[in-house]
This record gives structure tokens, C-alpha cells and sequence, in this order.
């Protein structure tokens, strides 16, 4: 790849990328575009376009994608009620499609030859990155220093970043590796590379510890419009907006907080925390109102692709042909999932307290215990009888 004169660096200003802005200048000789998604990293995007210029950048894009990350991803795997092996809620995963398709606009705008990122070789998001930059332009030459360079640890990135005056965030005595967006904040590597070693309180920044949360409960309402969250407390507000709210509202509940190990695609299992504090709400808020709104089999049969969308979500196969007919398919059952959800943050928990819809399945005439007009309760016996039938039939032939 020696032709190569323009790059467009995913940069996140951390460790890797302030490193990689240097290195691509030193060893490929090629002019480098540095790009940030705007995914809701708050404060971490301060200074980081002059960082980038100083560490050799030609020019830099800031992309504010709040608002398409939080609607047409994060609520969409809200819809789907994807989670990775029952407890990940994937908010890493699914900020990468979206990351690494602007950074293909940007290269076809800028006539860029190549696309780099600063994902690790043992890692998923290296998968995610270059299979969403192969679906939408096949031709494009890629970068992957990791897979690269001489450096084996995050140590000696950092005694290069020293020796070449480039600030980074991290230090040797606290080397794991964070990822924030506006879905969740994520921890691995270094010191909680042992995943019999609990984490140091002082490691988070979106919740508290559930033993320092109020004493006292918090109430709140989320309505939702097919599927997708639409108002806090009867107040309509933007995707990104609600997020928000609900990671301060949730974090100071000390809701949110995940602690697992992981199979990651490449074939390893990692060792990952977690603070999903907002979205951990609307997962269960969303589960609420489909109680009420959607039909049984449509739900079952939605189910029962759980597994198989956080899959394809995780690993990287957002632009698939597979996923694209499963997301029409959710998006479809999603209609009519409308309606409000009371919820109670307590000391870590959110507990449903109520839930109503005007498009509600749910008939307390139906259900009720006491006397009604419109449930034969001897019609039970036929559905019961018929539905026997091939249990009786295999224990006569058992000869029971």
C-alpha cells in the first residue's frame, strides 16, 4: 500500500489514534484526514481538533450523529430487544456501522486512497470497521496498524506518545481501555484483564454505586410511538434527548452497571464492564408497553430472532442482506407498540408500576377472575382435550 497518498483516520483522540496520526505520517508517508464521530462523548471531544492538527493531521471533521446514533440505532436494537448473550446491550457494537459509513462519505468526498482505524488485531471492532467499509466500497484499501506495526502492548504506545510530545489520556498505572458514547461507556483491558479483580469504584463516570444511590424511589413516564421512545413524563423530546435524561436520571439511581465475560467473534473470550444506565430503562420500558400492544405470535416469533440480530449487530454485520431483511421485519412489528410506561428507579433496579396504550390488547374484561360475559371458562376443556390429543396417543402406544 506504499501508492497511498490520502487516509481517513476514524480518531477518537485516544491512546491509538493520537498515537496513529504520527505513525501514518512516519511510515506511509501519506497525508492524514483525521475524522470524529460526534456518537455523545461529551467532554472528550474538547481539544481534539487541535490535538489531531498538532500530531500531523491536514484537516479535521467533527460529525455531530447524536441524533441518527440514537434513532435509527440505538432504537432500533431497543426494538429488536437485542442483547448479546443475554446481558450485553450492545452499545459499542452498534455505534460502529454508523461510524465507519460517514468515514466512507468522507473519503469519497476528499478522494481519499485509504480508510485506517486503531482497533487492536485481537479485537471485534476491527471486524466491524472493515466489513461495513466492504459493503459500501468494495474497492477500499484499509489500514489496521495493529495488525501493522511494531508495537505488542499499550505500554510501549505510550512511551511513544511520550518520546514525540503526543498527550493521551491513559498512563501505565492505569492502562484499560474506555469507549464512550451516548449509549453507554465500556471498560476492558489492563487492570480488569482479571475478571476475579473487582472494579475500583472510582473507574466510573455515568452511575453511582447502587449503595450510594437515594434512599428514596424516582418516578417516571416513557411514552413510546411504534416502538421507539417519544416522551419523558408526557413531554415530547428528540431520540439523543431522551437518552441523555435518562442516563443522568438512571445513573444517580445506580441503574446500568454490567460486569461480564464475553466471547468475542475473533474466538477469545474478554473480559468487558459496562454502564448502560438510560438504555438499560428503555429496554425494560419497551418490554412493558409490547406487553400490552403486541400480539403473541408476532412477539414469539420476533423473540426468536433475538440471538440472531445482537449477533449480527456484534459482529459487524449491520450492512448485511440478512439484516437488512430482519430490520424490515422488526420495524413492521413495531406498529401499534405505542403507549406509556410508569417506571420506578430504586437502589439499581427499574421496576415496572404501570403501563397503558389506547392501542392496548390487554382486556381486564377478559382477564378478570370475577364473573364475565365474554369467556366460556367450559370452552376450556375442548381446547385442553384437543390440545392432549398427541400426548395421549404416544402414552397409549407406551402402553400407560
Amino acid at each position: 500500500m506504499s501508492n497511498i497518498g490520502k487516509v481517513v483516520l476514524a480518531y477518537s483522540g485516544g491512546l491509538d489514534t493520537s498515537v496513529l496520526v504520527k505513525w501514518l505520517r512516519e511510515q506511509h508517508g501519506c497525508e492524514v484526514i483525521a475524522y470524529t464521530a460526534d456518537v455523545g462523548q461529551g467532554e472528550e471531544l474538547q481539544g481534539l481538533e487541535a490535538k489531531a492538527i498538532k500530531t500531523g493531521a491536514s484537516k479535521v471533521y467533527i460529525e455531530d450523529l447524536k441524533e441518527e446514533f440514537a434513532r435509527d440505532f440505538v432504537f432500533f436494537a431497543i426494538k429488536a430487544n437485542a442483547v448479546y448473550e443475554g446481558t450485553y446491550l450492545l452499545g459499542t457494537s452498534i455505534a460502529r456501522p454508523l461510524i465507519a459509513k460517514k468515514q466512507i462519505e468522507i473519503a469519497r468526498r476528499e478522494s481519499a486512497d485509504a480508510v485506517c482505524h486503531g482497533s487492536t488485531g485481537k479485537g471485534n471492532d476491527q471486524v466491524r470497521f472493515e466489513l461495513t467499509y466492504y459493503a459500501l466500497a468494495p474497492h477500499i484499501k484499509v489500514l489496521a496498524p495493529w495488525r501493522e506495526w511494531t508495537f505488542s502492548s499499550r505500554e510501549e504506545l505510550i512511551d511513544y506518545a511520550k518520546a514525540h510530545g503526543i498527550e493521551v489520556p491513559v498512563s501505565k498505572a492505569k492502562p484499560y481501555s474506555m469507549d464512550r458514547n451516548l449509549m453507554h461507556i465500556s471498560y476492558e483491558g489492563g487492570v480488569l484483564e482479571d475478571p476475579w479483580k473487582e472494579p475500583d469504584e472510582s473507574m466510573f463516570r455515568l452511575t453511582v454505586s447502587p449503595e450510594r444511590a437515594p434512599d428514596r424511589a424516582s418516578y417516571i413516564e416513557i411514552g413510546f410511538e411504534d416502538g421507539a421512545a417519544a416522551s419523558i413524563d408526557g413531554k415530547p423530546m428528540k431520540a439523543h434527548e431522551i437518552i441523555d435524561l435518562l442516563n443522568r436520571v438512571a445513573g444517580a439511581n445506580g441503574i446500568g452497571r454490567v460486569d461480564i465475560v464475553e466471547n468475542r467473534f475473533v474466538g477469545m473470550k474478554s473480559r468487558g464492564v459496562y454502564e448502560t444506565p438510560g438504555c438499560t430503562v428503555l429496554h425494560i420500558a419497551h418490554r412493558a408497553v409490547e406487553s400490552i400492544t403486541m400480539d403473541r405470535e408476532v412477539m414469539h416469533l420476533r423473540d426468536s430472532l433475538i440471538t440472531k440480530v445482537s449477533e449480527l449487530i456484534y459482529y459487524g454485520f449491520w450492512f448485511s442482506p440478512e439484516m437488512e431483511a430482519i430490520r424490515a421485519f422488526i420495524e413492521e412489528t413495531q406498529i401499534g407498540v405505542t403507549g406509556t410506561v410508569r417506571l420506578k428507579l430504586y437502589k439499581g433496579n427499574t421496576i415496572v408500576v404501570g403501563r397503558k396504550s389506547e392501542k392496548s390488547l390487554y382486556s381486564q374484561d377478559f382477564a378478570t377472575f370475577d364473573r364475565d360475559g365474554v369467556y366460556n371458562q367450559g370452552d376450556a376443556s375442548g381446547f385442553i382435550k384437543l390440545n392432549a390429543l398427541r400426548l395421549r396417543i404416544r402414552a397409549m402406544q407406551r402402553g400407560k
